[in-house]
């Protein structure tokens, strides 16, 4: 629920920023692209403040601290939405939805009645339905009213608020850290191979926002040049998450006959794929097709990913890690418009959609083997167990 209404509030707003900030309060593109370069900033540094409180400080207060400054952002920006007012307050809503994110994914990680992969697979759900509704109701309520939009989305943040003041105050006693059984050398052996690890699958996942980042900027420029309306570059997006939430469930269904690791692989070939099918898309339905493609190849990875690094991590560097991983996505969120320019300057999208496929597959096959080499070490240590 939290997850769901965070995710509905915020969607109404990251759609309008660049527009609004052009169209009506009449700023340059490029000091709108310096605002949203500054808003990943912001989000990144309540990640990390997000992911360390909650480890070191309180995991409850946290959670207040984080949900109080975002909807106070949003409340504000109803009477003050002008220049340099707008850019200030959606500064402030992306830090506080910085440490949300975290504090989130850091519950999740910590649910033992079901497993990660359970739970984030039902988190990134809730993601994808919260995104359908806020995207279609901006672009109906928008040409009525920007305060309307302000104070709907406020709406969101106060039933958040509710949300996480009611439901989240449990506290959660963790466990000491797990000694290994087989020594301290071998001990650091699997700790240092699953720190490598862990560093791949966030280069990787990187790179993967990085790339999905260029459908959310040129992408609309692309397909608008080819004479597709804008419309219907907007109803991709309505497409991806109606596919998500009737899809996620079925993923669900994997979990017995599918290791999570090899799923995520999978998912991410997949997705990457996409991009090199865009090199040949000339029509909408290409474009659907693609996006269809795209679609499968996140729904079975994305929301395995921080099941994946909560499988890897100790429960007592919950909040750490899942504050990287949602550090990850905000680098690449930020990177990715500005590369994607700076290629397409000076060459054309056939090489920046073949830049990526190939920034995504060389991440992801070093994630593949340092997965051999992981499970390598842990048959090693099992099999000394046994003898």
């Amino acid at each position: 629920m939290a997850s769901l209404l965070n995710n509905t509030g915020a969607a109404f707003l990251w759609p309008l920023t660049t527009m609004y900030m052009h169209n009506y309060l009449h700023e340059t593109l490029t000091t709108a692209g310096v605002v949203m370069l500054f808003m990943s900033i912001c989000m990144m540094t309540g990640n990390y403040l997000g992911g360390w409180l909650f480890d070191h400080w309180d995991q409850y207060r946290t959670a207040v601290m984080g949900v109080s400054i975002s909807t106070l952002a949003i409340f504000a920006l109803i009477f003050a939405h002008d220049w340099p007012w707008f850019a200030v307050l959606m500064m402030l809503n992306s830090f506080g939805d910085g440490i949300n994110m975290t504090i989130v994914n850091s519950y999740g990680a910590l649910v033992t009645d079901h497993s990660s992969r359970y739970v984030f697979n039902y988190i990134y759900m809730a993601f994808n339905v919260g995104v359908v509704i806020g995207t279609l109701a901006v672009g109906v309520l928008l040409p009525i009213s920007v305060v309307l939009v302000f104070s709907v989305a406020t709406a969101f943040y106060v039933l958040l608020t509710l949300v996480v003041i009611l439901a989240l105050n449990v506290r959660v006693s963790l466990p000491p850290k797990a000694k290994q059984p087989t020594g301290k050398e071998r001990s650091m052996a699997t700790h240092h191979r699953a720190l490598v690890l862990i560093w791949l699958i966030l280069l990787n996942f990187m790179t993967i926002h990085l790339s999905y980042s260029l459908w959310e900027s040129v992408m609309a420029v692309h397909m608008t040049n080819m004479g597709i309306p804008f419309y219907a570059y907007s109803m991709l997006w309505t497409l991806n998450g109606l596919l998500i939430i009737v899809g996620q469930p079925l993923v669900n269904k994997l979990s017995p006959y599918v290791k999570l690791s090899n799923q995520i692989m999978v998912g991410i070939l997949i997705f990457a794929s996409s991009f090199l099918f865009l090199i040949v898309a000339r029509n909408l339905w290409a474009f659907i097709i693609d996006f269809i493609i795209l679609t499968i190849g996140e729904m079975t990875s994305f929301a395995g990913l921080p099941a994946w690094i909560a499988q890897l991590t100790d429960v007592n560097e919950a909040g750490h890690y899942q504050g990287l991983l949602n550090i990850t996505i905000s680098v690449g969120r930020a990177i990715g418009p500005l590369y994607g320019g700076f290629v397409i300057e000076r060459g054309n999208y056939q090489e920046l959609f073949i830049s990526v496929f190939l920034m995504m597959t060389i991440t992801l096959l070093f994630v593949f083997c340092a997965v051999l080499s992981w499970r390598r070490l842990k048959d090693n240590r099992n099999n000394n167990t046994q003898n």
